[in-house]
């Protein structure tokens, strides 16, 4: 371990003692800087299928050159200021083209809050939801959290996404009851969460 930086919680594989990509649908882990391109597709996809729940346009991605898909996979992929994690069936696993990811979750600390690390852009693929993956990535950015020193975890949902809200409850997150406007269209409102990491 580097000084001011964090273990990367799975950063080459499942951790000892838990099935491998093998033997699993998918496995959660840290992006490291050769998932550039495959976290590029994934992220077009969230913002097909999720245009409201992230801060930017399908267009804006899409115009983006690989290179800045690159130097940010790079900048995430180690450390303790922001983390990303994702989850991947591997080259030979069913669930896309060639091991196509199928999920992420990022977490970043909180510039007020020295011990919250707010999760950001979550996504499972569509055909992956409720098979338990959602649990895995939350998971991934919380033990990031806890081995970071924040003991909490915070999240941001649209009002009105139920199914969302119902499943980061199901995972012990709490609507604490604040109500900030949406950042990209300030005629929604998004509601906050908090759970322990």
């Amino acid at each position: 371990m580097t000084v001011g930086s964090c273990p990367p919680a799975n950063a080459d594989g499942p951790p000892a003692g838990t099935a491998g990509p093998t033997e699993r649908a998918a496995y959660v882990r840290r992006v490291a800087p050769p998932d550039a391109a495959r976290m590029r597709a994934l992220r077009l996809e969230m913002l097909a299928d999720a245009p409201l729940a992230f801060l930017e346009t399908l267009a804006e991605a899409a115009a983006r050159p690989h290179t800045e898909y690159a130097a940010r996979i790079a900048s995430v992929a180690a450390g303790r200021h922001t983390a990303q994690f994702v989850a991947d069936p591997g080259p030979e696993r069913p669930g896309g083209p060639a091991g196509r990811l199928v999920g992420h979750a990022g977490g970043t600390v909180s510039p007020d809050e020295p011990g919250l690390t707010v999760v950001y852009a979550v996504y499972v693929t569509p055909a992956r939801r409720g098979t338990g993956l959602l649990g895995e990535l939350i998971e991934g950015v919380a033990a990031w959290s806890r081995e970071c020193g924040r003991p909490e975890l915070m999240l941001e949902v649209v009002v009105g996404n139920d199914r969302a809200y119902r499943a980061y409850r199901r995972l012990g997150f709490v609507d604490t009851g604040v109500r900030v406007p949406h950042p990209r269209f300030p005629a929604l409102r998004e509601l906050q969460m908090r759970r322990p990491a």
